[in-house]
Order: structure tokens, then C-alpha cells, then sequence
């Protein structure tokens, strides 16, 4: 499978999605799936402006069309009424095949999410081109009970859509930046799957995201990994 990390930084209104539309026509015949990160087509800090630039599922038609040619896996902020969810989407084959609602919304410090998301209720797995995957959304992954939920869907691919800000800097690292590894790495081998790990960078009203988006096999060895706090797209053969 051809891989194509889009470590992108989104701008806090709906240009996004003629972004994320230019990324994917680019990159179509040369890839299999094309991921993106949290909130991809929304921005980050949205608060009262989702009740402008929310979607709606039939507002994404484009990206159904494409995803005729390539799979496509992105972040966004979706509508229903008056009721919004942090949701990662995956397209394929001419069709919307999966959402996951971001199930654990952070609360505390910079993080504001309970106060305009509401929250999902579960954790799945679906089947595509023959590959059992599983959607999360950052926060998500986090918590050990997931992992355990994890492990009993036994995906062959976990994808993590990610807008991490930078925090803990030091001498030699990012002090979150190891933790997620840490996380993801643990997820990896506990479940035997290939996960996919794309987050953000770029800046929102005072919060600078790292990006360092990678991939990890089965055994929990990264084997490829973007630079940090850099605009990068890149296809990886897994």
C-alpha cells in the first residue's frame, strides 16, 4: 500500500477543503490512501466559529468523487442541526465509508473541546480493499481502556488523525513528541497493526503545532517520519 502523509497546517476557515482537494489531485495516481490530520478542514480553534464553518456530510461531495481514485482520510468538524463532533472521515471508492466521532474530548488547560464537540460513544473497525482499519482522533488514543478496545478489534491498520500543539520543549526532544511516540509505538505492537500517525503544524491564536507525523509497523519500529513544525506531503510504500 502507497501511503501519503499530508502533514498540513490548516487556517481556521473553509479553504481547507480547495487545499485538501489540491493535495489529493496531486498525489492520486501515485497513492493508495491519502491521510490527513485533526480537524484538517476545519482549523483547531474554531470555537463559536463551527456555527460557520462546520459541514456538512453532503458539503463534502468533492472528496467523494475523488475518492473514487484514491482513499482519503481526514479530519473535520461536522454538523447535524445544532449539534457538532470532532470526526474523522474515510472516503473510498466513490463513497463515505466510515466516521469516527472523537470519542475523549480534552478539557483542561489550552484544550476547550467539551465545551463545543459532543463526544462519540464507540470504537470500530471496517473493511476496505480487503484491510480491517480503525479511525481515532488524538485525545482518543490516549486512553489505556482504548488500547484494550483496540486489540479486541484487531485491525491490520489503525490511523490517527493528530493537532497536537508543542509543548515540554528540552535539549534534545519535544516532551510530548516522545510521549505520543511512546503511545503510538505501544499501540502498534500490542495490536500487531501498521498505524498511521499524521499530525498538524503551523500556528492558531498562540499555539504552534509540531507535526512529526509518521508510520509504524507492526512491531512498533517507526519506519518513516517527517520533520517537525514543517508543511510536508509524502508517499511511503507499506
Amino acid at each position: 500500500m502507497r501511503v501519503t502523509l499530508a502533514q498540513t497546517s490548516p487556517k481556521l476557515n473553509r479553504s481547507n477543503l480547495n487545499d485538501i482537494i489540491a493535495i489529493v489531485e496531486k498525489n492520486s495516481d501515485n497513492s493508495d490512501l491519502i491521510v490527513f490530520p485533526e480537524l484538517a478542514l476545519s482549523g483547531y480553534l474554531l470555537q463559536d466559529k463551527l456555527h460557520e464553518d462546520a459541514w456538512r456530510e453532503e458539503e463534502l461531495s468533492a472528496l467523494i468523487d475523488l475518492s473514487a481514485s484514491v482513499d482519503i482520510a481526514v479530519g473535520a468538524a461536522m454538523r447535524d442541526g445544532e449539534v457538532f463532533r470532532n470526526c474523522g472521515l474515510y472516503f473510498s471508492q466513490g463513497k463515505l465509508i466510515a466516521k469516527h466521532v472523537k470519542v475523549h474530548l480534552p478539557n483542561y488547560g489550552m484544550f476547550e473541546e467539551a465545551r463545543y464537540f459532543e463526544g462519540g460513544d464507540k470504537f470500530e473497525a471496517f473493511e476496505c480493499r480487503g484491510e480491517k482499519i480503525a479511525l481515532l482522533v488524538c485525545e482518543d488514543l490516549w486512553h489505556k481502556s482504548v488500547h484494550h478496545e483496540l486489540i479486541s478489534l484487531n485491525p491490520d491498520l489503525i490511523i490517527v488523525h493528530v493537532a497536537s500543539p508543542a509543548r515540554g520543549f528540552n535539549n534534545d526532544a519535544l516532551e510530548i513528541e516522545k510521549r505520543w511516540y511512546k503511545i503510538i509505538q505501544t499501540v502498534a505492537n500490542e495490536t500487531q497493526s501498521k498505524l498511521i500517525f499524521v499530525n498538524r503544524v503551523g500556528f492558531e491564536d498562540g499555539l504552534g503545532f509540531w507535526g512529526g507525523s509518521c508510520i509504524v509497523d507492526e512491531s512498533g519500529n517507526i519506519i518513516e517520519k517527517l520533520e517537525k513544525f514543517e508543511i510536508i506531503t509524502k508517499t511511503i510504500e507499506i
